[in-house]
């Protein structure tokens, strides 16, 4: 069986990845400026890693619908939405 990854990991990769986005000249400012939220999230000590990762999981999904987020960005939210959900809710 394999053991959950480490949380803050997870969140750590993410967070790599929302800088890739950040910083793509061909992602519309709003979307970047969403992922530069997002990033703030989840670098945010103040609220549990569940809660921080939910609150982003709702984020991915509003812009991964998004017509405007090129085919290659979209793949990048999907894979973090994948990512995140890994992390397991506090009980």
């Amino acid at each position: 069986m394999l053991m959950p990854a480490n949380p803050n990991d997870v969140i750590k990769q993410c967070i790599e990845v929302l800088d890739r986005i950040i910083n793509d000249d061909s992602v519309p400012r709003n979307i970047r400026r969403n992922a530069d939220n997002m990033k703030n999230i989840l670098s945010s000590s103040k609220d549990s890693p569940s809660v921080r990762v939910a609150m982003v999981i709702s984020k991915l999904d509003e812009i991964g619908n998004d017509p405007n987020v090129p085919i290659h960005t979209r793949t990048l939210i999907w894979g973090l939405s994948s990512q995140l959900e890994t992390i397991p809710v506090d009980r």
